[in-house]
């Protein structure tokens, strides 16, 4: 079975262990997705099931998607993702939250908030310059930039990587090894302890965690 779900991000909360202890959760709704396709090695090269979640009206979607998911007996979904893998799901089959039953970790992959253009500062954590007597009035400037010129060090262009002002946020993140508190079958809802990046409402992509370190093994191992 694919150990891996599309969802929503509902939102943070509190859950209470059975201790007395509250720890911070996020809430997230996943599933239940439908199998809108399965790939093979003697078909496509390789072992991959796609997966499709979230009923769309048919003017928000395209001709060949509409098709696409008609095969799978359902209609235009909105979000489709492709997991690599064998799998033993069939097409059309719907898989729900409880797939994550007995999974003590999990990685949640979503879309960070985007905070537009920023300065150096907010973008890459620059002190700034001096705030004190006789400086101008340039406290949030980078400083200078024109001493990396290229890789070489030589010609008119600046260096690759240097750290500017530009574009931040809105890309791809991964929180790894996630702990799972509890799971909602009924609602289809699954707690995970922690901060998942992106907005409420955002998309995200649950999936058994693929890498631990040695204590969340052994935790893992033993439970």
């Amino acid at each position: 079975m694919t150990h891996a779900l599309l969802g929503t991000k509902i939102g943070m909360s509190r859950w209470f262990m059975e201790d007395g202890i509250n720890v911070p959760v996020t809430v997230l709704e996943v599933g239940p997705c439908t199998v809108t396709q399965v790939k093979t090695v003697e078909t496509d090269g390789y072992d991959a099931v796609q997966l499709g979640y979230g009923e769309v009206k048919p003017r928000r979607s395209t001709m060949p998607m509409i098709g696409h998911d008609h095969h799978a007996g359902t209609g235009p979904l909105g979000t489709h993702r492709e997991i690599r893998g064998e799998t033993n799901a069939e097409l059309g089959d719907a898989i729900d939250v409880s797939v994550f039953e007995g999974i003590m970790f999990v990685d949640v992959l979503a879309t960070s908030k985007g905070k537009g253009f920023q300065g150096g500062m907010k973008r890459h954590n620059f002190k700034g310059l001096e705030a004190s007597h006789g400086v101008k009035r340039r406290h949030r400037s980078p400083g200078s930039i024109n001493g990396h010129a290229t890789n070489l060090g030589t010609g008119p262009k600046i260096k690759k990587g240097k750290r500017m002002a530009g574009h931040m946020g809105h890309v791809a993140v991964t929180s790894r090894s996630m702990p799972v508190v509890s799971i909602d079958a009924d609602r289809n809802l699954i707690m995970v302890k922690g901060t998942v990046p992106g907005p409420v409402g955002g998309s995200v992509l649950v999936r058994e965690a693929v890498r631990l370190n040695k204590q969340k093994a052994r935790v893992a191992k033993a439970g």
